[in-house]
């Protein structure tokens, strides 16, 4: 077979294959998930498109579904097709000015978070501790620590790399030169900064497809 002068790879985020964005109609997640695979099969025996994913963020995705109760044949094809390949961290360099920025925007939220946790003791101050009316089960303070942990996690954690799953997927996008698709936008964030080229995981179906569908239309609708 010759190669396709294409030659792309991309690095995959659990999100693509989560993501209700990606389903049609009334497909569920097990089949969204195998059609999606079925694309990158062809991809990559007909166009040489490669897919990666870090062991880290492999490890995450087939844990949740796991969870899912989808089918040993959905696993195998995705052992199959997509390829499992750490990141080489001793190798890949990152730019001085993304550690600086990342120190110096932590810095920010966490005194952006001890704000959130002042407003939530003075809420506690002035709470009796009685049930709340539409949760019985549920005390002022009780609603007042949930308000917490939301606010506090939001706070904290959008738009910024909070695992060793985000940092893996950025660090070997680096090392291939390959595009990142994510539905995450803290990653979206931090690719822009990697200068690395990203897409969203629901609009990755329909690239695939385009891709298929105009190299089969150059070879006179013949499949390669």
């Amino acid at each position: 077979m010759v190669e396709h002068p294409l030659k792309q790879r991309f690095v995959l985020d659990t999100s693509v294959f989560i993501t209700e964005e990606i389903r049609e109609d009334d497909e569920d997640l097990a089949a969204a998930v195998d059609r999606l695979l079925d694309l990158v099969a062809r991809a990559k025996l007909e166009l040489n498109i490669s897919c990666y994913i870090p062991p880290s963020v492999y490890e995450e995705l087939t844990e949740m579904l796991a969870d899912r109760n989808v089918d040993e044949e959905l696993f195998a094809k995705l052992n199959t097709w997509v390829i499992k390949k750490n990141p080489d961290r001793f190798e890949v360099t990152i730019p001085a000015e993304i550690v600086f920025r990342f120190i110096d925007e932590m810095s920010d939220r966490v005194n952006r978070g001890l704000r959130v946790s002042e407003k939530a003791v003075r809420k506690v101050e002035g709470s009796q501790g009685k049930p709340l009316d539409e949760h019985e089960h549920m005390t002022e303070i009780d609603k007042v620590i949930s308000d917490l942990r939301q606010e506090y996690r939001s706070t904290l954690r959008r738009g910024v790399l909070d695992s060793r799953e985000d940092f893996d997927l950025l660090i070997l996008a680096r090392e291939l030169d390959a595009g990142v698709v994510t539905e995450d936008t803290g990653i979206i964030a931090w690719a822009e900064d990697f200068g690395l080229r990203y897409l969203k995981g629901r609009d990755f179906p329909s690239l695939l497809q385009k891709y298929l569908e105009a190299t089969n239309e150059s070879n006179g609708g013949q499949p390669r």
